[in-house]
């Protein structure tokens, strides 16, 4: 199948991918993880809930840990829309196409409808969330990692083609893609709105399920600081996949995994693609370098390992097509 025309004029506008809500086993235990070693900055906390923002964020979060009796499962994905009434239209839209709408209440944001893709993805869209005063320069506040911003979302698909499809009709444009040469299908595919490579990507697996959430560095040092820090904190077995860079994305990149297993990716280094007339880039899916630009194949866990979300049944893939895994 082919990659979808992207539609410049969708009926409401995106504006990026916002935050998630991860569940969470031990609270105490994940906030040490995301901001002592991360180096997330808490802008709330409660017995139930740690609101967490990246260093260049002006909003009030992008992360939400949550305590729950599901713990290593995703409560949804947020999104924050162009203007108000992009909400309003986004509620027509979704309803036209059968799914579920419904206005929620969300700390320290507007108006918020919660809604779910074609998978079952649980999906929150906002306009309006507090705004706090900037830190950026408050370089004694820097920790860990330095994690600058949210960068994207990747989340297994049981079909690509068609996860491709309901995100274009509403605007997400395709950047780079990985096809099947023998069925044509897609079998993964990168897609954005905020002008990067990606705000969301979907890799072929059951689905639907997280597979990681990514935030942006300043540079690749600061992804080998990380490796130093957690191989002497006693967090080596967190680590998953690389440093290595992509070739897909040609970002540099390490995969590691938080106290519940949900993946997080830490990422720079990719490109510019604001450009409205820029043509997808197609890869193979024997081509070694799509993984890793320097031959190394990714883990058999990379590929199989993901976390659910609540409320979504996960469908086994209907591509049977396997990738390059390392021995």
């Amino acid at each position: 199948m082919p990659v979808p025309a992207p539609n410049l004029y969708p009926d409401f506008n995106t504006l990026r991918l916002s935050h998630v809500c991860l569940n969470v086993s031990d609270l105490a235990r994940s906030r040490r993880f995301y901001t002592e070693i991360l180096g997330f900055q808490v802008t709330d906390e409660s017995e139930t809930h740690v609101y967490l923002r990246a260093m260049e964020e002006r909003g009030h979060h992008c992360v939400i840990l949550q305590a729950s009796d599901r713990p290593g499962t995703v409560e949804m994905l947020g999104f924050k829309t162009f203007d108000e009434a992009d909400l309003d239209r986004a509620d027509v839209y979704f309803k036209a196409r059968g799914r579920p709408t419904q206005w929620v209440e969300r700390p320290y944001q507007g108006r918020t409808l919660r809604t779910s893709d074609n998978i079952g993805i649980p999906l929150e869209f906002y306009h309006r969330m507090d705004r706090l005063p900037p830190i950026h320069q408050q370089y004694a506040l820097y920790r860990g990692v330095k994690p600058l911003r949210i960068d994207h979302f990747n989340v297994f698909s049981s079909n690509v083609d068609d996860s491709v499809a309901f995100y274009s009709d509403f605007g997400f444009r395709v950047t780079e893609y990985t096809e099947d040469e023998k069925t044509g299908r897609l079998w993964a595919a990168w897609m954005h709105r905020k002008g990067g490579v990606h705000d969301m990507a979907f890799t072929n697996g059951s689905g639907p399920r997280l597979h990681h959430v990514a935030f942006w560095v300043p540079t690749p040092l600061n992804i080998i600081d990380l490796l130093d820090l957690m191989a002497t904190t006693g967090h080596v077995a967190n680590i998953e996949r690389g440093p290595g860079r992509h070739g897909i994305s040609n970002a540099f990149f390490l995969y590691i995994l938080d106290p519940d297993g949900h993946r997080i990716e830490i990422y720079c280094s990719d490109y510019q693609t604001v450009d409205p007339d820029l043509e997808p880039i197609r890869w193979d899916l024997t081509d070694p370098q799509r993984q890793t630009l320097w031959g190394a194949a990714a883990p058999r866990s990379w590929f199989e390992h993901g976390t659910e979300f609540v409320g979504a049944e996960v469908r086994a893939s209907e591509l049977d097509a396997s990738p390059i895994i390392a021995p």
